[in-house]
């Protein structure tokens, strides 16, 4: 019987940390959600396979937050700055590193090469001022992109 209900209290135990969110993807935070860093096929630094590679911010707010100034770089500091912009309550944009025409949701770094390395790398989401909102990193051949 205890054996039991040491077990049931250890699988309860797990299932509830299970269920938390990380903390990065808190609500009530802007922050890095995505980073699709090894795209598809060959690199051949094709305008399509660019676009292929990608962070994704998001804001888990409840209103609008101006990303205006905000910077999102690479530990080697490629880095796309952020122009006059509020990201939506709720929504997520797109950072494409090829070309393109921006939209809403999705900006283009126009770069012609590529900035997230296939196997490990950070990415760092700073406010106009510097400060450091969130960062991400992954460290895996395994996989073509990392959840943060």
């Amino acid at each position: 019987m205890f054996h039991a209900r040491t077990v049931a209290c250890a699988v309860a135990a797990a299932a509830s940390v299970a269920l938390l969110p990380a903390q990065a993807q808190a609500a009530g935070s802007v922050h890095i959600y995505k980073i699709y860093y090894d795209s598809p096929g060959s690199d051949t630094r094709s305008n399509a396979s660019l676009n292929a590679e990608y962070v994704q911010i998001k804001n888990g707010t409840s209103r609008g937050v101006s990303l205006k100034g905000w910077t999102v770089s690479d530990a080697s500091s490629h880095r796309y700055n952020f122009g006059s912009y509020t990201l939506g309550a709720g929504k997520t944009v797109t950072v494409r590193t090829g070309s393109g025409s921006d939209t809403t949701y999705t900006k283009y770094q126009d770069r012609r090469a590529y900035v997230w390395n296939n196997v490990s790398d950070t990415a760092t989401l700073r406010k106009a001022s510097g400060t450091k909102v969130d960062t991400c990193s992954y460290n895996s051949s395994r996989y073509d992109y990392k959840m943060c």
